[in-house]
């Protein structure tokens, strides 16, 4: 197989401010063919051709004492023009002494250069095209601070939450279609539903995921990208990514054991979803004066459970599930351990679990209430006919 044929072109630009990108500027997808010096423009152009992103370089550090710019030509899809550009330094690079180009009118616009291919070319002008028409663009912005602590302290039901969570399934083994991986996760979510958790669905996508094998691909993704290294083929695999609401409100439960007790007065379980749930509570324990105990006396009367997303502000929540079926969940043992290990020193346990709709049992304060993220009740009612 023949090697693959590669043009010297724009990766991208270092100039966060895509709004102020013009079309006499260097732009992603930008194809260089040469480049002529400014003082020897002329009709002819005296274009001197380049082979390769490292060549380039290399011509462009030797005459960077020796002009403020020059004229580069470029190929932008079907059109072929000159772009006036200074020659600088390229302060990203890891290598030393090696030189690239910026716009003339912005010092922030520092042209990445590449070896690419012309799909990669064509992909990166389409997204040039789209910044640069005037229809997607709005009012010129700029930036405002913003007290991100302050509002992370206040608007979350823990600093580390995230509100909404998410799960990502790899296709199996013989999973050629994305549609039987999106099946899979819609079948683990229904189970969970129907187990009693109170989730609520947000919304489902496509993710890729890079992973590494040391075998042969078995032709289970049509998308992929292979790299032989050591051994390994790295693979581009299509998955699936859930996202949801862990409950209409994650209700903060904070354990305070007295003295001479030694359990916090609760047992967990993980259901077949890889959730952890309370399942009982002792009476007069630790757990039963947090309300526990009526909680989940009122979660059994209507079917639903008592799911914990956090402890001690780390997840307890499944976030993958890999291309061998198995659901990433956490340590069972090491959850009771630690529960363990802080009865023992007498310190008091934060937690939180999710509340389910219709939840009669009083929501300590601060509960931070989920539904307030879902559009009112009205916008789910469909219209008179």
């Amino acid at each position: 197989m023949g090697s693959v044929h590669t043009v010297v072109g724009i990766k991208q630009v270092r100039q966060e401010a895509s709004q102020e990108w013009k079309e006499t500027m260097p732009l992603p997808g930008d194809i260089i063919e040469g480049f002529a010096l400014e003082n020897k423009y002329d009709d002819n152009h005296q274009l001197i051709p380049i082979n390769g992103r490292s060549e380039f370089s290399s011509q462009l550090g030797k005459i960077s004492r020796q002009v403020e710019a020059i004229w580069v030509k470029i190929r932008r899809g079907d059109n072929s023009l000159y772009v006036r550009a200074c020659v600088v330094p390229d302060k990203g690079s890891k290598r030393s002494r090696r030189f690239t180009i910026r716009a003339v009118s912005d010092d922030r616009h520092v042209a990445v250069l590449g070896d690419l291919t012309l799909d990669q070319c064509t992909e990166l002008q389409e997204i040039s095209r789209r910044v640069m028409n005037m229809e997607y663009r709005g009012f010129n912005q700029k930036g405002v601070k913003y007290d991100w602590k302050m509002k992370v302290g206040t608007f979350l039901p823990n600093p580390r939450s995230t509100v909404v969570s998410s799960i990502l399934f790899m296709p199996l083994a013989g999973e050629s279609r994305v549609e039987a991986t999106t099946a899979r996760s819609m079948a683990w979510f229904s189970a969970a539903v129907s187990s009693g958790a109170p989730l609520i669905f947000v919304n489902i996508q496509t993710e890729q995921t890079l992973i590494s094998e040391k075998t042969n691909s078995t032709g289970r993704e049509s998308n992929r990208c292979r790299q032989q290294n050591s051994g390994n083929t790295i693979q581009i695999v299509q998955g699936i990514r859930l996202w949801y609401l862990p409950g209409v409100a994650e209700v903060p439960v904070e354990l305070i054991p007295e003295q001479g007790e030694t359990r916090f007065g609760m047992n967990i379980k993980r259901t077949d979803e890889g959730l952890i749930c309370v399942f009982s509570v002792a009476p007069l324990s630790a757990a039963d004066r947090a309300g526990l105990r009526q909680m989940c006396e009122e979660a059994n009367g209507n079917g639903s459970l008592v799911v914990m997303t956090r402890l001690e502000g780390r997840s307890l929540l499944p976030s993958i599930v890999c291309s061998e079926g198995m659901i990433s969940c956490c340590d069972y043992c090491e959850i009771k351990e630690t529960l363990n290990s802080m009865v023992e020193e007498m310190e008091s346990v934060h937690f939180q679990v999710m509340a389910w709709p219709n939840q009669t049992f009083p929501l300590p304060s601060p509960a931070f209430a989920a539904t307030k993220l879902r559009p009112p009740s009205e916008y789910h009612s469909m219209p008179p006919l």
